[in-house]
Formats: structure tokens, C-alpha cells, sequence
């Protein structure tokens, strides 16, 4: 909630500050801060918290949209030297961002192109180590962008 209030009173242009994460990292300190405004009415003690976990949230955003960035970069490089499936590869990566687990399927779908060709760019780009197959099966392979989960991942 309290991201949609900074959006509708205009301080975030999205609500893209997801303070959810510092308060589960900080469960002990969030209830803490909440037990001294309700005992001892001390509401300074909470906004310190609030506006801690704000700054710290902030900044971790900040890291991980310039390690998305260098991510992007260096994967649109690597995808640059396929030749001709360059395109399709790229048009694979802009779903990889949108969808970072997907299966050959959903290739063939956004891409509307052929079984094979869809195998063919997956296999292009675990060769490219920008995906990785996480299921071990023969068939019904699901693909993962895991590079770029990482990046979210504490």
C-alpha cells in the first residue's frame, strides 16, 4: 500500500519501491518501531525505521537496475555475433525480460516461428549461456533466463 500512496501523492512515477522485502529482513526492528508509537507514543522512532528501510530499498534498486543494465549490454553483445538468427535472438530477449522461465512454446508463439526454429534459438542460446535447461526431461523442457533472476535474488 504504502508504494501506491507515494504514487498518488506523485513522489514515484511507478510503484517500484517495494519496502515488503525490509520489513521481512527486519521483522524484529519493524515490530519493534511499531511497539514504541503504540506503548510510548513515539512516532520519531518509526519514521527513522520507515525512512531507513526506504534509503536502503532505494539503493538496492538503483544496484540492481545498473546490474540489469550490464546484464543487457553484455547479452545483447553476445547475441549480436549469431549471424542471421541475430534478430530472432533479439526478439527472444526482450521475451526473456518479460518472461525470464519459458519453454519452446512460447517462443513459437511470440516469435511465430516453427518448433524447430524455436529449439533451434533456444539451443543457439544455451550455447550463448543466456538460458539454461532446468528440467532435465526429454520433452516439456522449461528454460530459464537465470542470470537475470539472479539479479533479484537477495
Amino acid at each position: 500500500m504504502i508504494p501506491f500512496y507515494l504514487v498518488s501523492m506523485g513522489l514515484l512515477a511507478k510503484p517500484s519501491l517495494y519496502l515488503s522485502d525490509f520489513f521481512e529482513c527486519n521483522r524484529s526492528r519493524y515490530y519493534d518501531a511499531l511497539t514504541q508509537v503504540r506503548v510510548s507514543n513515539d512516532l520519531i522512532h518509526w519514521v527513522r525505521f520507515f525512512l531507513n528501510g526506504v534509503a536502503q530499498t532505494a539503493t538496492k534498486g538503483r544496484e540492481v537496475f545498473g546490474q540489469i543494465l550490464t546484464l543487457r549490454t553484455e547479452v545483447e553483445q553476445s547475441v549480436l555475433t549469431m549471424g542471421k538468427r541475430a534478430p530472432s535472438a533479439r526478439l527472444a530477449l526482450n521475451l526473456l525480460y518479460r518472461k525470464p522461465i519459458i519453454e519452446a512454446t512460447d517462443l513459437e508463439q511470440a516469435l511465430k516461428v516453427s518448433t524447430p526454429t524455436a529449439n533451434s534459438l533456444i539451443n543457439a542460446l544455451i550455447d550463448k549461456q543466456i538460458v539454461v535447461e532446468i528440467t532435465g526431461q526429454q520433452r516439456s523442457r522449461v528454460y530459464s533466463f537465470d542470470r537475470y533472476i539472479n539479479l533479484f535474488v537477495s
